[in-house]
């Protein structure tokens, strides 16, 4: 089994900022798999079903980005998944807006979502779709990251949420390096993710 969690901050106030990325790729990924993410519980929203002959639980932590880390031990511990079977999908502002990064492991870097997941769990051994919303150029990170994409922007992350579900969904196949393969190197106005 997997369990698949994006992260952002909940309410109507975070609903298109940047920092919710993840809920918003999560949302896509829902769609395709024909998951509800409707269930309230372990601090967070999930829903569950199946894909390729694997159960996968698919969840969205409502505790702010800080204490993600609570609601996804607690799922993990729930339906007993390894954490190497958690998958996270997350906005990262050392990324151009809109490319991807997928790693099968990995720090924290400056995330905090990331750093309270991977402090909770004892562990960085889980694969990660990284989704990039650019710098903030010296500017205020705050106000950046919990700030709305212009509408360029906006059309370049509609791509990266499907195309970070695509990749999710080759994740769940076994097929880790073909997402790799296929999503780090993809070309978006002009920028390479690497």
């Amino acid at each position: 089994m997997f369990v698949v969690a994006g992260l952002g901050n909940p309410g109507i106030f975070y609903r298109r900022t940047r920092h919710n990325a993840g809920f918003q790729a999560l949302d896509v990924l829902a769609d395709y798999l024909n998951i509800k993410v409707a269930k309230r519980g372990f601090s967070g929203e999930y829903g569950e079903g199946n894909y390729n002959g694997e159960r996968v639980v698919l969840v969205k932590p409502t505790t702010y980005m800080n204490l993600s880390g609570d609601c996804i031990q607690a799922v993990l511990h729930f339906y007993k998944c390894p954490a190497e079977n958690l998958i996270v999908l997350y906005d990262d502002i050392e990324l151009p807006v809109g490319t991807l990064r997928i790693r099968d492991k990995g720090s924290a870097g400056t995330h905090n979502g990331m750093r309270s997941i991977i402090g909770t769990l004892g562990s960085e051994n889980f694969p990660r779709v990284r989704i990039g919303v650019g710098s903030h150029n010296g500017g205020d990170l705050k106000k950046h990251v919990l700030g709305k994409p212009s509408k360029e922007e906006q059309t370049e992350l509609a791509t990266a949420f499907h195309d970070a579900a695509d990749a999710v969904r080759l994740i769940l196949e076994g097929k880790l390096p073909q997402a790799q393969a296929e999503y780090n190197k993809r070309h978006i106005g002009g920028t390479k993710a690497e």
